[in-house]
């Protein structure tokens, strides 16, 4: 469902697409603009908590990417105040340095928080939902 002011679902909705911006860029300044300084992240089991951690660790394992196509859809944004919970539904091509490219379809669970006035993830668990490889 999508409930609460639009402006507000609007304003989410675009920081879901800051998020992919930063992505399919490697720009670590603009993909960690989108997190709380006391954020979660849950990337398929692998927690890390903490604005700077977690730009770390993504700096990490985009380090092995060569390139990345990143597409994300919200499929639910649910506004109650300074809150909000969302569900984001992505499609990836990602090319490593060495080996296949994969494709992966997977889904996000968010919770949010309108923080002076900007939105920010203050939680983000992801999973896969499909994958498959890509010809090289």
């Amino acid at each position: 469902m999508f409930t609460g002011p639009l402006e507000d679902r609007v304003a989410i909705a675009e920081l879901n697409g800051t998020y992919a911006d930063g992505v399919v860029r490697f720009d670590a300044e603009t993909w960690g603009s989108v997190w709380a300084e006391d954020a979660d992240w849950d990337l398929m089991g692998h927690k890390t908590r903490g604005k700077d951690a977690i730009v770390a660790f993504w700096n990490g394992a985009m380090g092995g990417l060569h390139a990345v196509s990143f597409q994300c859809v919200p499929c639910m944004i649910e506004v109650t105040g300074n809150t909000a919970k969302s569900r984001v539904q992505t499609q990836e091509i990602l090319k490593p340095k060495e080996g296949k490219a994969r494709h992966v379809g997977g889904l996000y669970e968010d919770t949010l928080a309108k923080i002076d006035g900007r939105w920010v993830f203050t939680s983000r668990t992801f999973r896969i939902v499909a994958e498959f490889g890509v010809e090289s």
